[in-house]
């Protein structure tokens, strides 16, 4: 079984260095209906059993725009890990205060996260098991947050 990870292209977006929570929020939700950027990509040579992409926009981009027209299965099981507001303010607040303290109540589980760490795990070991019960050789396109994860789950399934 071979898998090819990769990420989602370059996003056509371009974030403000400030935001109050609403704005936060919904830069978010702008990010994830922003077209990807036509980029090149080295991808080993190989037939592939299996495409499987998130169900965000930007992963359906980037596969079509690697390997053209093929049968893609998409699931949620490797959509990105959502980010919101930590707080609700209306003063403006610099972006990394932002990423970084949605991303830290993440890791805590948190309910002001739409989903937490915990639950991340979850989805990443679901989709691991089942790959690894098709064992068939595949393309998976999913996010580079969500993707630590999903490769520290590859690495427990191989060492196990």
């Amino acid at each position: 079984m071979k898998i090819v990870l990769i990420r989602h292209g370059k996003v056509n977006y371009r974030w403000k260095s400030w935001y109050t929570a609403n704005q936060f929020d919904e830069a978010c939700r702008q990010y994830d209906h922003a077209p990807v950027m036509k980029s090149g990509y080295s991808i080993p040579d190989g037939k592939y059993s299996a495409y499987y992409i998130s169900t965000l926009p930007r992963t359906r981009e980037t596969v079509q725009n690697i390997f053209g027209d093929q049968d893609y299965s998409s699931t949620d099981l490797i959509n990105e890990v959502p980010i919101s507001a930590s707080l609700y303010t209306r003063v403006k607040l610099p972006i990394l205060f932002w990423y970084f303290t949605g991303r830290m109540q993440w890791y805590f589980n948190n309910s002001r996260q739409k989903e937490g760490r915990l639950r991340t795990e979850k989805r990443a070991k679901q989709f691991v098991k089942m790959l690894t019960e098709k064992n068939e050789d595949c393309v998976v396109v999913t996010h580079g947050f969500f993707m630590r994860t999903l490769v520290a789950e590859f690495k427990k399934r191989i060492l196990a």
